[in-house]
């Protein structure tokens, strides 16, 4: 529970919404349930604004992560923005959850937080926008694009390409992070939050612990290069243990490292390499012309496996679902 990892205070969901039905926590609490999917985007922030006014310590720094529901799976607008975008039901919900999101920057600067918080806007992954899972569209309303658009960007969720992963960040910090300023080379990391976190709160990380992250406070302040020196992983599929004969259940691995990136499929008999400064879409494939960056990238790779666990414990799950 979010209460034993730190937080003094818990309101939402454990899981997603892929049923149509949310259970919420307070706390350590069961608090009830909904099918209201329509409600949970302004409930969540009403949730948010209530702790910034009521439940924080005004004398102490705070942090306050707020994960919606919106937009997955069975998505829903309230009755005042249902019907009202040009983009469907999708597009409804994409304009509540810009109009709530408002509302939480409007309170911090209503409590005069604004110039001394760091906001920072982004999601976990891209859209899940293939055919397989398009088709299916369980419970969905006909019509709604409810995946989301990859825009030039190449494939979706669940894959080792950009549309997988890029995603938009966006950052608020009046007078520290430049405004208006975009970088479409910068490549961070959720795993670079916590680095930078702790940097900015002059917060010394363990000794002998070493984050997955690196601090990224130079880049946000607009002062530092965006291209990565230490490199990210990415493991891709939908299967444990990888099944090859069913297309939709295949694993890939993929490296980034500076401006490459490499891609491989399981077995390591299919190599992709791209220049992701210059080709950030991934259509021209290097790797004949680049030898010495695709051996570099390979044996990172490599290495990087050899710490992957054979199989999941599921151990954590089984213990929630116990309790």
């Amino acid at each position: 529970m979010p209460n034993a990892q730190g937080f003094d205070y818990f309101y939402g969901a454990l899981g997603a919404n892929d049923n149509g039905t949310v259970r919420f926590h307070e706390n350590n609490k069961a608090v009830g349930m909904t099918r209201d999917m329509g409600g949970l985007t302004k409930l969540y922030t009403d949730k948010s604004i209530d702790y910034l006014k009521n439940k924080r310590d005004p004398k102490k720094p705070f942090l306050r992560y707020l994960a919606h529901t919106m937009m997955h799976t069975i998505v829903d607008a309230s009755p005042k923005f249902r019907g009202k975008s040009k983009g469907g039901l999708y597009g409804d919900v994409m304009e509540e959850f810009d109009f709530e999101t408002g509302r939480l920057l409007d309170t911090l600067d209503e409590l005069k937080l604004a110039d001394n918080t760091l906001v920072i806007y982004t999601s976990d992954n891209g859209p899940w926008n293939q055919d397989r899972y398009t088709k299916r569209k369980k419970g969905h309303p006909a019509g709604s694009i409810f995946w989301g658009e990859a825009g030039p960007l190449r494939n979706g969720k669940g894959s080792p390409y950009e549309a997988g992963y890029r995603l938009p960040c966006i950052v608020r910090w009046p007078g520290k992070v430049p405004a208006g300023k975009v970088d479409k080379t910068a490549i961070l990391s959720a795993v670079d939050l916590l680095p930078t976190f702790c940097e900015l709160a002059e917060v010394k990380l363990p000794k002998g612990y070493k984050p997955d992250g690196v601090s990224q406070v130079k880049a946000l302040m607009g002062k530092g290069s965006s291209l990565r020196e230490k490199p990210l992983f990415w493991k891709s599929g939908a299967a444990w243990p990888p099944r090859p004969t069913k297309p939709d259940h295949w694993v890939s691995f993929a490296v980034v490292h500076r401006q490459w990136k490499l891609v491989t499929n399981a077995k390591g008999d299919h190599l992709e390499l791209f220049d992701l400064v210059k080709d950030p879409y991934e259509k021209a494939d290097l790797k004949d012309t680049n030898p010495k960056v695709v051996k570099e990238l390979s044996q990172l790779l490599e290495e990087w496996k050899a710490t992957l666990p054979a199989k999941p414990t599921g151990k954590v799950f089984s213990n929630l679902r116990k309790k």
